[in-house]
Formats: C-alpha cells, structure tokens, sequence
C-alpha cells in the first residue's frame, strides 16, 4: 500500500503516490530554476507543465489506471528531457535554432494555425502539416471556389473538423518539433525573434489583419499572373503552331496548282478554261496570281516564326523588295482579270430558222453526230481529201475546252403550230461593244444534218480559228408536228432540258441495254410515251408520273 497525494497542473488534478511527487517536484524545480533568467520563464515554464499533464493524460487512459506513478514520472521526464542533459548538450555545441525548425523530421499533426490565418487557419495548418508554402494552399482554395465552390464547402468542413492550435504544444506539434526542453526553449526563442523583428518593422505595416491579407492578395494575384502568362504563352504557341501548318497547307496547294497550270493549262479545284486565257496571256496570269497569292503566305510564316517562336528575321531592304514584287503582282493580276472581263461587257445574238423535211410515219430520231466537222483551212491542213473513203474522223475530243464547249448547247423540243417541222437556232456571244458581240455570234457555226427520220446534232459549235472564247452559247428549238413520236439517243442527254433516263425508268427499262427513249408531242409539250403492259402497275405502285399527262399508244 503506498501513499498518493492530490496535485494541481495548471487547473488539471491528479493523483500522484508520493514517491513519485517528490521525483516530478525536484524535476520541475530544475526546470524553473534553468529557465529563471529567460526573457520570460513562466511562459516556458507553464507551457512545460501542459505538456507534462497531457502526457500524463495520456499515460492514464492507455493503460486505464487513476494513479500516477513513479514509472509514469520517469517515463515523462525521459520524453521531456532532463535538465542536466540539456545543459549537457548547450556546452557541446551552439544549436542553430533555424535549422533545427525548418529541418526536423517529427511528426506531424493537424491543427488550424491560429497565429497565420485570413479566416481559420485551415490554410496555413494544412502548409504546416505538408511542410510546404501556405500561398500554394490558398491559392488551391482560391481556384476550386472559382471553379464550382466545391473549396468552400471543403474549407467550411475542415474548419470544423480540424481543431485549433491553442497551446504551445499544439503549435509545436503543427509544425513536427521536438515536445522536450531542449524543443520548448528553442520554440519559444524563434517565437521571441520573430516579436522582435514585428516590433522592428511595426512602423512600415498596418494592423496583422490587413497585412496578412495584403501579403495573401500579393502572393495569390503573383501566382496567378504566372499561371495565367504560363498559360497564354502555350496557348498563343498553339495558335502559332495552327497558323503555321495552314500556311504551309496552302503553300504546298498553290505551288500544285501553280505547276499544273503552266504545265498543262487547267488545275481540278479552280475549274477555268484554258481557252477563255489562251488569248491572254496566260502565264502572265499564272505567275502573278501564284506570287500574290503566296508571298502573304510566306510573310505570316515569317511573322509567326520571329514574334512566337524567336526564330528568323527579315532586314527591310528585303521586306520592301518582297512588298513591292507583291503590290505589282496584284496590279499585273488586276490588269490582265479587267482585260478579261472587258471582253464580256456586251451581248448579242442571232436567230436563224431552218424548215425540215416532214416524215411519212411522223417518227424522228434525234442522235448525235459523231462525225468531226472541219473548215476549209483544216481541211487543207490535214489533208482530208486524201483520206479513204471508209476512214471516217470522229468527234471525240475531250479536253476542257469541249467539255465546257457542251454546256454551252441546249436543246429543247417543242409542238409545232403546224405540220411542218423546224429548227430554230439561236446563236448568242458577248465583246466588248455590241458590234463586237454581234459578230461573234455570227461567226457561231453549228452542224446539222437530216437524213430522212434522222435529226443528228453536233456535240460543239465552230467559230473562227484562233478567235477567244465570248460566252458564246447556242440555243437549239426543234418544233414538230403533234402527236409526233420522238426517240431520243441517250448521248443526246446532255444537251437537253428533259430527263432521259426518268422515262425509261417509267417503262421498267434498263439504262444499260436500252440506249434511247421514246417521248410523243402533245399540247402539253413532249411527255414520255408509256407502253399499255406497265401502265396499270406504275398507278397502282403510285410512281410520281401525272397519268393524265401520259399519251398511250
């Protein structure tokens, strides 16, 4: 049985045997008598006396006891330090109070730093624990409000939850330093420093609040002018990046272009005649438009690489040398596009009629002619005369010009007023003046030819040799009796204004072995002729065909 007294720390009681009183008794006198000449020992002292008692706290409830022994006590003061080891230790070697605060490796704990807050602390307490700069910390909080407020809802629940660092202790063990003597010492020292560099530097700062949140607002406004100039200089780099490889896209298009143009005279994606530039010329054309076109190309390239990227320079002797190829480039284009377009300025044309001779069964074929039409000059040129008589010459050229030459021909076939068939041919051109225009479109020639039910239509118009393309278009009417039959070639199509291959599709036909269609000339114009088998199953499938426009025969 051993005796227990009752003893008060700092507001705290327990109970104590006496043998381990006397020992706790001696220790904390050692403690008050080293610290006695200290700027403010009682601070030191009282701050010791809580770590004691929440030691003991500690001891009691993990090993479930009431009593504090003399075990307990030692134990205590082997954590805390003695007081001749400390002096031991201040003999041996000078502390450097900085490095032992920045460069501990304790544990941490969790607290709300109370003493470098804005609102709580959570901020500073979680930089504490991390060991990292608390404007980090704030900054994090700062961009996840902006982005939805889930940091505000984070910051209100680790304000609860996270408690406050009220004594040194707390403070201590917030930022991972030793809780013995030797650690109370040198906290409260730093603690007394850096009170004497505030009052130092009082006269240059307002009141702590306004200072922290200056410091906060500085910190936070610097690390967000970083990220954001971080940010745009990548992102004004991509743009550059883009800018650069659709400038070299269109490099690479126009070089093409430029190439196929000079070597054989047209390019696919700028569908332009080479015979509407052949009288105008064309290189000329070529190059300009291919410089004017390229040097903005290669100026922005130039541009991008020096402002962006930091790479190249032009001196303006060579900036106003490209400048000045540039401007007369667009002024070469520019002369030789209104030369162009001067010859378009007027329009006019010419109607010529042409009777045709009627049939016996009031049928007509309308073909094509295949045959290849040649003026007296090519005639002589290529010496026809001597060809054989069963050599025939086929007109079968495809280049653009021919293609272009088709579009320009239109076909329409109408009902006659009369018995008597004809053709009206309507020959349009443009020039510079009216009397220009109106002789181009004299100078229009188209062939056609009737060999008894036979109407065959040339696939081009002839003009003068060597004269420019004038918008010349022929217009062509064929106007036949009524109720007249009318079987048309299917290489007719791409003359006329009526579908061909529709008709067929109405009598089941198909395109690929039939290679005409049969249309009958009504007082409602040409109509497709329907044969009597398939006109019951065209209504009932409910075909998109007016029945009542339907001649059958």
């Amino acid at each position: 049985m051993n005796k227990t007294i009752i003893i008060n720390i700092n507001g705290i009681v327990f109970h104590i045997e006496e043998d381990a009183y006397e020992i706790l008794k001696n220790y904390m006198t050692d403690v008050k008598r080293h610290f006695l000449n200290s700027a403010d020992s009682l601070e030191i002292t009282t701050d010791i006396e809580n770590r004691i008692a929440e030691m003991f706290n500690e001891l009691l409830a993990h090993e479930g006891k009431q009593v504090i022994v003399e075990q307990d006590v030692n134990t205590v003061i082997s954590q805390m330090g003695t007081v001749a080891d400390f002096e031991k230790s201040e003999q041996e070697t000078e502390p450097n109070f900085s490095d032992t605060y920045n460069n501990n490796n304790n544990s941490r704990r969790l607290f709300r730093d109370p003493d470098d807050h804005l609102v709580a602390g959570v901020a500073a307490g979680i930089a504490n624990y991390f060991d990292i700069q608390v404007a980090w910390i704030r900054l994090a909080f700062a961009l996840t409000i902006l982005a939805g407020g889930m940091g505000f809802l984070l910051y209100i629940i680790l304000w609860i939850v996270v408690p406050k660092a009220v004594t040194r202790a707390d403070k201590m063990a917030m930022k991972g330093e030793k809780l013995n003597l030797e650690g109370f010492k040198r906290n409260f020292e730093q603690e007394l420093g850096s009170v004497h560099q505030n009052f130092s530097d009082f006269k240059n700062k307002a009141r702590p609040f306004v200072y922290k949140a200056r410091d906060f607002s500085g910190d936070l406004a610097h690390h967000l002018g970083n990220f954001i100039k971080g940010f745009a200089n990548v992102f004004i780099k991509f743009i550059g990046v883009l800018i650069l490889l659709a400038c070299f896209g269109f490099l690479v298009f126009f070089i093409v272009a430029f190439i196929a143009f000079i070597s054989v005279g047209h390019f696919i994606p700028f569908p332009v005649p080479a015979e509407i530039l052949r009288h105008h010329n064309p290189n000329t054309i070529f190059i300009s438009a291919f410089l004017a076109a390229i040097i903005p190309l290669i100026s922005i390239i130039m541009l991008v690489l020096k402002g962006i990227f930091r790479v190249g320079s032009v001196n303006r002797s060579t900036g106003t040398t490209v400048l000045a190829i540039w401007l007369c480039a667009i002024g070469v284009f520019v002369f030789q596009v209104i030369g162009i377009v001067s010859e378009f300025r007027s329009h006019a044309s010419v109607v010529e009629s042409i009777a045709l001779k009627p049939t016996k069964n009031n049928t007509y074929y309308i073909k094509l002619n295949e045959l290849k039409y040649f003026t007296a000059g090519d005639s002589a040129r290529l010496d026809i005369k001597n060809l054989s008589p069963n050599i025939k010459i086929t007109d079968d050229d495809d280049n653009d010009f021919e293609s272009f030459n088709h579009r320009n021909i239109h076909l329409d076939i109408e009902a006659s007023d009369s018995n008597q068939p004809s053709l009206t041919e309507s020959y349009r051109a443009r020039g510079p003046f009216y009397e220009a225009a109106l002789a181009n479109a004299r100078d229009i020639k188209y062939q056609f030819t009737q060999q008894d039910t036979v109407l065959k239509f040339d696939q081009r118009y002839y003009g003068k040799t060597d004269e420019p393309w004038h918008d010349e278009e022929v217009y062509l009417t064929l106007k036949l009796p009524k109720n007249a039959k009318v079987v048309v070639d299917h290489e007719v199509g791409r003359f006329v204004d009526f579908n061909i291959g529709e008709c067929n599709e109405v009598n089941k036909k198909d395109y690929n072995k039939v290679t005409d269609a049969t249309f009958v000339i009504t007082d409602n114009g040409l109509q497709c002729k329907v044969d009597t088998l398939v006109t019951d199953t065209i209504i009932r499938k409910h075909l998109p065909i007016d029945s009542t426009k339907i001649k059958v025969k």
